[in-house]
């Protein structure tokens, strides 16, 4: 969590204006760390100058342990990959720019093999940014650019429910067919073959404790190109990444795909930020077991786009196989704000905060969902699925179609739905629900839907020319929202204790970077970073101090 300040939240106001007209405070990224500024100033240097050539568009990383630092700007300009049993470490303050290419196959990105680590532990005030080669990190750089580069997959050992009779084969024409071998599956968006575009290991080998390494204050900018027809790489890619890993404030910016996705796995997430997102923003497939809390969504703007999609989508397997494991996360306090898009194009098979579908389990607590079409839709035709029985039935435990004997597997229970045409569809229409849905979705489920946007303020509007926003979501919550009955998250090593529903507390500090886009961009009510750098001088030092001396005993966030 942030330390507290005290600092006014007028004059933070301020400052925050005065860097933004200097380039959102972007540009001296790393001054707190001893890191060259501005970032334009530092030398560049080709990764693939660090790798084999394994071809014309790829290498991997030959020292054991490659080490990237904040001394230059490291531009991946071909797909690297970090083989098994090698590191690459990442130092706070460190910018990477991906480069783009004329060819989508060509696309970059940054591939941690099966066996591989990356140790990438960014902090508060020096943030780790991957982004693309044309972001001067001015502020001039349009939030509305999407797929400039690849992004980020990390592949690992732990659990799925991929096999290769039921889910594959592997087809490169980017049909949805992932699966390679029992057990492995190669990452949405490579039209490829090779063992190092690919996840999972045998099942008898899965090892649900993996450990990938370290992804903490890291922000993902302007990433999913486009590979294949049908296959984007999402800003962040997790293939079996197991519980070992540590994945906490993560920023993704302006995704062309999905913001992060999980293919199997047991990975944890916590304090994740998602903004302007063309398709859902998190994504979960194949089996993933783990648990999230603290995500912050606010998605593309443009409600007219082919692609913006969903907030979360949740799968337990697209390929209609009904095996095991399910996907099974466990998610607390997320702030889900849509932009109001409610006619459904060729892209979308809903339009939700939450769309549940191909039989997923999961649970999602004390979260708020804004401004979607459908806050909470279910898919219930089963269609060609092996089995009798889909995400609906998880929900409503149909005894009928779904195992009697099994619990509820789906919960969705005690969040709160905002400005949302229904807050409840079956097969993406209200038409479809039966008697006893909307009692077990409000009334046994404990979930408030609000009409309208009489709640709090969660519209917003961007000019697209200077990223700047004329009216900004509210994403503090109402402490009314808190409801006699609904769990708050378990203290159990990983959750948090918060007793309020939505991804940030009306008190104390929040958990965004001081240098997250979220808040350098002023782009939420209520959330503003203290001034720091506030001349902009690449230097946090006594002439900063002295311009906010006159009002210490007041607070900022």
């Amino acid at each position: 969590m942030k330390r507290t300040n005290t600092i006014s939240k007028l004059l933070a106001t301020v400052a925050l204006a005065m860097t933004a007209a200097t380039g959102f405070a972007q540009a001296n990224l790393g001054a707190a760390c001893g890191c060259p500024t501005p970032v334009s100033s530092r030398p560049t240097v080709l990764l693939s100058s660090l790798a084999t050539n394994g071809g014309a568009g790829d290498g991997e990383l030959i020292a054991a342990n490659v080490i990237l630092d904040c001394s230059k700007t490291w531009i991946l300009d071909k797909k690297i990959y970090v083989a098994p049993g090698k590191t690459l470490t990442i130092k706070p303050g460190t910018v990477i720019k991906g480069r783009s290419q004329a060819l989508p196959a060509d696309a970059v990105a940054l591939t941690v093999e099966v066996g591989g680590k990356i140790f990438a532990a960014g902090t508060e005030s020096c943030q780790i940014v991957f982004t693309a080669e044309a972001d001067n990190l001015d502020g001039t750089f349009p939030v509305t650019t999407v797929g400039s580069w690849g992004g980020v997959c990390i592949a690992g050992k732990a659990s799925n429910n991929l096999t290769l009779a039921a889910n594959g084969p592997f087809n490169a024409s980017g049909n949805g067919r992932i699966c390679v071998a029992d057990g492995i599956g190669t990452f949405e968006g490579f039209a490829s073959t090779n063992s190092k575009d690919q996840f999972g290991v045998a099942p008898a080998s899965f090892d649900d404790n993996d450990n990938s390494g370290i992804l903490k204050y890291v922000s993902i900018r302007h990433a999913g190109a486009i590979l294949t027809v049908g296959g984007e790489l999402n800003a962040l890619s997790l293939g079996s990444v197991g519980r070992g890993t540590t994945i906490e404030h993560i920023e993704v910016v302006s995704c062309a795909d999905d913001g992060i996705e999980f293919w199997g796995g047991t990975v944890n997430i916590k304090y994740a930020s998602f903004l302007f997102g063309n398709d859902d923003n998190l994504d979960w497939d194949c089996g993933w077991r783990g648990n999230a809390q603290f995500l912050f969504i606010l998605k593309n703007d443009a409600a007219g786009s082919v692609d913006s999609d969903n907030g979360f989508e949740a799968d337990a397997d697209d390929q209609k196989s009904n095996l095991l494991p399910r996907s099974h996360p466990v998610i607390y306090n997320a702030t889900i704000i849509g932009n109001g898009k409610t006619t459904l194009s060729s892209d979308n098979s809903a339009l939700a905060g939450i769309n549940a579908k191909e039989i997923t389990e999961g649970e999602v607590y004390n979260s708020i969902i804004a401004n979607f079409k459908t806050g909470f839709n279910m898919t219930k035709s089963v269609g060609t699925r092996t089995g009798t029985f889909e995400a609906y039935h998880n929900w409503t435990n149909d005894g009928a179609t779904a195992n009697p004997a099994a619990p509820q597997s789906l919960k969705v229970k005690c969040n709160t739905f905002v400005g949302c045409v229904d807050g409840i569809t079956v097969g993406t229409s209200s038409a479809n629900l039966v008697a006893g849905d909307l009692t077990q979705f409000t009334t046994t489920d404990l979930n408030t839907v609000v009409a309208g946007n009489t709640l709090a303020g969660f519209n917003y509007s961007l000019v697209r020319s200077s990223n700047t926003f004329t009216t900004r979501p509210d994403a503090i919550p109402n402490p009314a929202l808190t409801v006699a009955g609904c769990p708050t998250a378990p203290v159990d090593g990983f959750f948090s204790a918060a007793p309020y529903r939505g991804a940030f507390s009306s008190t104390g500090d929040s958990w965004l970077s001081p240098w997250s886009y979220a808040v350098v961009l002023n782009s939420v009510s209520g959330i503003q970073a203290c001034p720091n750098d506030v001349n902009n001088d690449g230097v946090i030092n006594i002439t900063d101090f002295n311009s906010v001396l006159g009002s210490f005993g007041t607070s900022c966030q």
